[in-house]
């Protein structure tokens, strides 16, 4: 049956069409609405705002002689009945002024289609527009990527002892202020890469202690124009990352990003952060030998081929 035509000419189209004739209609509105009918050619129940599915009853609601229009709560338009007026527990259901007005008589043949309800997605729900549980690990609250925020770097409170063997190089973390990042656990990420048994300690080079004090070492995320204040002379373009004059400066474009080379964002991640830490300990850029694991200290961030994507120094621990 093809959807009917309100007397305006306008189409009345139901997504599924639920068809109501001289007869009533219970829309079954979201948790703590309730709920609101059509009974004779008048809406009772909620006079706005209702988002529901739709289906038939034989509830009705109460109405009174008016004759004029009311809002119909599913389009947000202005409906003249004929002789009844809506009304939710007694009280009248107020008019919209600007609202269109579509004419349907009691009786006539129309149908009822609820606005759409907003998209809810799952918390965990893994795709390009929404943060996997591995963003947010990794201290993310939003994939947007600002060209610049407030310019103040804060330091993340907490400190940690020395994991493993080896000289002691104590490690500060500090977040640009006004980055959507969870400073806490952009930390907890960084500090998990550094003192991985893959990681520069692993054969006993080094260990990295946590402070929010004086630091050998800091690791900062910061916006692109930040990144490129703290790594000039060196020219990142807005786009990469440094490890220089003690700091080991995170572009948050790449954090949030990676590279097309990088199907794992979080290998791409600890690749950033061993690779710029590896400058301040000392290491040079090395080249792809032609096959394999990346090493380490290539900048893999521009080019990983014919190598494979790697973010640890030693892969085997």
């Amino acid at each position: 049956m093809p959807p009917s035509r309100a007397r305006s000419g306008r189409p009345v189209v139901a997504t599924p069409p639920t068809w109501v004739a001289a007869g009533v209609v219970t829309v079954a509105a979201m948790a703590g609405v309730g709920t609101a009918s059509l009974t004779g050619g008048a809406w009772t129940g909620p006079a706005a705002g209702a988002r529901a599915d739709a289906s038939t009853s034989s509830a009705g609601g109460s109405t009174r002689p008016g004759g004029t229009d009311d809002v119909d709560p599913l389009r947000g338009t202005a409906v003249q009945r004929s002789g009844v007026r809506a009304s939710a527990a007694g009280v009248d259901a107020p008019a919209a002024a600007d609202a269109p007005v579509v004419s349907v008589a009691p009786g006539e043949l129309t149908d009822v289609r609820p606005l759409p309800l907003p998209q809810v997605v799952d918390r965990d729900t893994v795709g390009p527009l929404w943060l996997t549980p591995e963003d947010r690990a990794a201290g993310l609250l939003s994939l947007d990527v600002p060209q610049s925020a407030d310019g103040v770097l804060d330091v993340v409170p907490g400190a940690a002892p020395a994991v493993g063997p080896g000289p002691v190089r104590t490690v500060r973390v500090e977040v640009e202020r006004g980055l959507a990042v969870d400073g806490p656990a952009f930390a907890a990420t960084v500090m998990a890469t550094l003192t991985d048994p893959r990681g520069w300690g692993a054969r006993g080079e080094v260990a990295f202690a946590q402070t929010d004090g004086p630091a050998d070492i800091r690791v900062v995320l910061a916006s692109p124009d930040l990144v490129d204040t703290m790594c000039a002379p060196l020219d990142t373009g807005g786009q990469v990352s440094c490890g220089r004059n003690g700091h080991a400066a995170l572009n948050v474009r790449r954090w949030v990003e990676a590279t097309p080379e990088f199907a794992d964002r979080t290998q791409y991640r600890q690749y950033l952060v061993n690779h710029e830490v590896g400058h301040l300990l000392g290491h040079q850029h090395e080249r792809c030998p032609g096959s394999g694991p990346a090493p380490l200290m290539q900048q893999q961030s521009l080019a990983v081929s014919p190598c494979e994507p790697n973010g640890w120094p030693y892969p085997q621990g």
